[in-house]
């Protein structure tokens, strides 16, 4: 019974903040749960912990990593991370998980996804349902990567579940964005995907080994090409078309080294502090956005509304002006 309350009490603030601080593992868990609950008692101390960790996070290397469903974005991060952590680096990996319509959790398990890498006592993994958010990103995401970096991890690697809108949120919150392709996927012959390719700091043609490589490389060179067109000359990076195989362990290097060598351009002519000035102001419209929303939602006359948008007898835009205004006037 003692052990069950120790294990149940709540931790203060400052209980929180040395926890993230010593990175302490178990006290960083419960942290990113403490940031993820919609609780408004927890939503408040949240804040406090954050506002603490702040002057000990923006250190680490943000990676966003998508690709659709099946190009491997689970083996690859895991080769990435066992690569980064065996040349002393601390690795994060934040995994956006498509939430269970039942229960709203994760449904995707990304610890037995990556199980080496769980293991690795140089590694953390947090898989993150979406709970239904816009475009699949975890509505937290942001401020476990802060803790994470707080608690000292280098690099944070932050996977999206790749259903479109995700990406655009991800690039939005990272330093440098890796989309990985598929050799013979159709991609390349449908003129690409455009926005993608726009918002892509780097292309990684995956699983590109055995008699697969032969069409990786010629994927490559398509996508290099159609790089060269979307991209202005005068651009300070043109992304890099790269070729690998997580699974054999190819060129997983050589995709660090390109990261590594766009923090430093990037952070030598000042875009790196840019993007992340740009993204902090975006984070901070976006948190007004999700909190006026929520607030709307919680009055007692949005059913109403709802049902007479529903019965067509109130337009929706009548609606959300009363919804955003004086709702006194339809009370009975």
């Amino acid at each position: 019974m003692t052990a069950r309350r120790r294990r149940r009490r709540h931790l203060t603030v400052q209980e929180h903040v040395q926890g993230v601080l010593d990175a302490h593992i178990p006290t960083l868990a419960r942290t990113i749960t403490l940031i993820e609950s919609s609780r408004p008692q927890d939503r408040d101390k949240a804040q406090q912990v954050l506002g603490t960790l702040l002057p000990h996070t923006g250190n680490a290397h943000r990676v966003g990593i998508t690709g659709v469903p099946g190009v491997g974005k689970s083996t690859f991060i895991e080769a990435l991370g066992e690569d980064l952590t065996q040349n002393g680096h601390r690795v994060a990996v934040l995994a956006i998980d498509p939430s269970s319509v039942r229960t709203g959790g994760s449904i995707l398990g990304d610890k037995t996804r990556m199980n080496r890498l769980s293991q690795n006592p140089n590694a953390f993994i947090r898989p993150s349902p979406t709970s239904g958010t816009l475009g699949g990103v975890a509505r937290r995401t942001r401020e476990a990567m802060l803790l994470c970096e707080a608690a000292g991890f280098d690099v944070i690697l932050i996977e999206t579940v790749g259903v479109g809108q995700s990406e655009t949120v991800v690039a939005g919150m990272t330093d440098f964005f890796l989309v990985l392709m598929l050799a013979g996927a159709g991609d390349e012959l449908q003129g690409i995907k455009r926005g993608l390719m726009e918002l892509a700091d780097m292309l990684v043609i995956n699983k590109a080994d055995g008699d697969n490589a032969a069409a990786a490389q010629r994927a490559a060179t398509t996508y290099r090409s159609a790089l060269r067109h979307l991209h202005p000359k005068n651009t300070p990076w043109l992304p890099p078309v790269l070729t690998a195989s997580a699974l054999h362990n190819l060129n997983i290097d050589a995709v660090w080294q390109e990261i590594t060598t766009h923090h430093t351009q990037s952070t030598a002519n000042g875009t790196l502090d840019t993007r992340r000035s740009d993204q902090n102001l975006h984070w901070m419209w976006s948190l007004i956005h999700d909190t006026l929303q929520d607030r709307i939602r919680q009055n007692p006359l949005i059913p109403q509304l709802e049902t007479q948008v529903r019965q067509r007898t109130l337009t929706a835009s009548a609606a959300a002006r009363l919804a955003l205004g004086d709702l006194t006037s339809l009370r009975e």
